[in-house]
């Protein structure tokens, strides 16, 4: 018989660093506590027991001076508080993964939002997320989201915040999911199932198509291991989940040419390795389970300068931060070789209890430290990913660090990407230096990763964009339509607006009511307009534009201001030879006549009055048929006296 077994079975980093806590309490504390099973297996519960660590069900079970280990599952909020009530010690083995769910649905609450689990709802983790909010809802699968979607409940709530059991099988959370999408607009979706748990899953389902039969190894409450062997099942028709080697059904197995091996993540190496060696006929040495103090020597992994390890934030000083490598060495990462950006602060980079990756730039195995970049990491991921999205042609975003020869330079995630003039964006004679500092959105054109040179456009972006809104622009233009622009040039006879990828003109007799000579007296380039539709033409792809609110009309202003007989404040607009123009409202005009403009005879309007000035004025007469407005100024004028020879005659 062949045995294959999966490169992922076994204890996961969240379980081993829990197993690896208790035991390290096990031998240092007095009155060493555990609340429930740390992990969900008895061969590690009862090795913590026969070495004296007690179980308890619940925190009130405490006493003052206990040292009590809560379950990498996670518990409630509640536990704590009660905890230190009591006066007991908290050594918190909960899975990172598990602590940042917490954390999510704890915020999504504070924000208003309704905290939504997909798992199962006994399952300890998802009992335990729910101690951090006063009410999680909790879908077991599609199912269940499709109920609760069509139900009164879900129209009250506005704003689902989605996350997963980490162990979750994937099928189950993305069909869930698509449930949600169709009923809640408003979705915030945070996928943490464990990269781990669907490594593993995935490992296991193509094993499983590829032999005569499938054994998974684990506890029988663990869900890791019953999502392990119901993919399995689907994959392949005889497929035995069992506890240990003693569940072993060699006489089923018989006749097998391959059989795959693979077991959940709370399952130890050494049950595994008891199970192997009964598939493979080989004698089993010893009495079959490692003591407590091996099993946790197996996950003591020996550091190497230049490994690439996973390690869990402990403590952030102003000049390291610490790091549990989950072995004997401590890890801690310099200042230095956290970020490429100096002025950025630890604590905007990492968090306690984050999970990162890292790169070993030294151990010390005399002084027992492992010195840790984070840095060397990412920028081996930032130039994978930008070879990536030169390949796929995907958008990227950077700040504008300086102005080169012939271009700007943009730092993509601390990488230099050089954007020649031409691909900047800005019109030809525009400065370079208008880009320096900004964020931008480009696309990498060309990478030469052994050169170290990437060349990005801003520009294609800029047109994808723009191009993409003018298409939504004609799809969706209609007469009336309002839109919110910027004018972008200007002319003698009015401007061009930017309605969103699309140029439209606004003529200068819709400018504005008032009588101006340029569109310069009212509006300046760059300026943000709100216009109307008032004409288009999409074959000759031209939009005429309004500005004016033709829902206040200027005569009825008028009209409801002022009557014949009524005295005016107004301002000269045009001076004609037969009199003046003047403006009484914004977008109507009255006419002086000459003969009105004085109480003497004058040889033209210029005598008197210049466009621009102010002047009290008599309504005299109003023509609304025609909308004509006669004004005098001669009317408010006392009459001057004859001469006397006038008089006589």
């Amino acid at each position: 018989m062949e045995v294959m077994q999966a490169k992922s079975a076994g204890f996961c980093f969240g379980v081993a660093r829990a197993v690896k806590l208790a035991g390290e309490l096990a031998e240092s504390a007095a009155w060493p506590r555990m609340l429930g099973g740390v992990i969900h297996n008895r061969h590690i519960v009862d090795g913590l027991e026969q070495r004296g660590m007690k179980v308890i069900d619940s925190p009130e079970e405490a006493q003052a001076g206990d040292s009590v280990l809560l379950r990498a599952h996670g518990v409630g909020k509640d536990v704590y508080r009660v905890l230190r009530e009591r006066g007991a010690e908290i050594v918190d083995a909960t899975c990172p993964k598990v602590a940042r769910v917490q954390r999510i649905v704890e915020e999504a609450e504070q924000e208003g939002r309704q905290p939504v689990m997909i798992g199962d709802p006994e399952h300890p983790e998802v009992r335990g997320t729910g101690g951090w909010c006063s009410n999680l809802l909790v879908f077991s699968g599609p199912e269940d989201a499709a109920r609760w979607a069509q139900s009164p409940a879900a129209v009250e709530v506005s704003a689902l915040t989605v996350v997963a059991q980490t162990t979750i099988r994937r099928k189950v959370w993305e069909d869930s999911l698509k449930i949600l999408k169709k009923e809640c607009t408003n979705l915030k979706i945070f996928d943490t199932i464990c990269d781990a748990t669907h490594t593993r899953q995935s490992e296991a389902a193509v094993l499983a198509s590829q032999v005569d039969a499938m054994v998974v190894v684990g506890d029988p409450k663990s869900a890791n291991t019953t999502h392990l062997t119901e993919i399995c099942r689907r994959e392949c028709a005889r497929v035995f989940q069992i506890e240990n080697a003693d569940e072993l059904p060699v006489a089923e197995l018989s006749g097998c040419g391959r059989v795959g091996l693979t077991a959940g993540a709370s399952t130890p190496a050494s049950i595994i390795k008891e199970v192997k060696k009964t598939m493979s006929e080989e004698k089993i040495q010893g009495e079959g389970m490692e003591n407590f103090a091996e099993l946790v020597e197996q996950y003591t992994n020996t550091l190497n300068t230049g490994d690439k390890v996973t390690g869990v934030v402990t403590a952030i000083t102003p000049t390291e931060i610490h790091v549990d490598l989950g072995c004997k060495q401590a890890g801690y990462i310099p200042v230095d070789q956290l970020t490429d950006d100096p002025s950025v602060k630890p604590e905007d980079v990492v968090k306690v209890g984050d999970e990162v990756e890292l790169f070993v730039i030294r151990v010390n195995d005399v002084e027992g430290y492992a010195t840790l970049s984070k840095k060397r990491v990412d920028a081996v991921k930032v130039w994978e990913n930008i070879e990536t999205a030169c390949e796929n042609k995907d958008v990227m975003e950077g700040v504008v660090t300086e102005e080169n020869k012939g271009g700007v330079v943009v730092s993509v995630k601390g990488v230099r990407v050089f954007v020649p003039a031409s691909q900047s964006g800005l019109p030809r004679d525009a400065a370079m230096t208008e880009l320096v500092k900004q964020h931008v959105k480009l696309r990498i054109t060309e990478v030469n990763r052994a050169r170290r040179r990437v060349v990005g456009s801003i520009k294609a972006v800029q047109q994808e964009a723009r191009a993409a809104a003018a298409a939504e622009v004609w799809a969706n233009i209609e007469v009336g339509k309002r839109y919110t622009g910027t004018v972008k040039s200007m002319t003698s006879y009015g401007v061009f607006v930017d309605i969103g990828g699309v140029d439209g003109m606004v003529h200068i007799t819709d400018l504005s009511w008032s009588r101006i000579k340029h569109p310069n007296e009212v509006v300046a380039i760059g300026d943000t307009l709100d216009v109307y539709v008032i004409s288009f033409d999409p074959e000759k792809r031209k939009i005429s534009l309004g500005v004016k609110d033709r829902s206040t009309n200027p005569w009825q202003v008028f009209m409801d201001t002022y009557k014949v007989g009524d005295v005016a404040n107004v301002r000269v607009v045009k001076l004609m030879t037969f009199g003046a123009f003047a403006e009484v409202v914004p977008g109507v005009d009255g006419l002086i006549h000459i003969s009105q403009i004085a109480d003497h005879r004058i040889e033209k309007p210029g005598d008197e009055l210049s466009e621009g000035q102010m002047v009290d004025v008599k309504i005299t007469a109003v023509d609304e048929e025609k909308q004509k407005i006669s004004l005098s100024i001669r009317a408010l004028l006392a009459p001057t006296p004859a001469p006397a020879d006038e008089v006589e005659e």
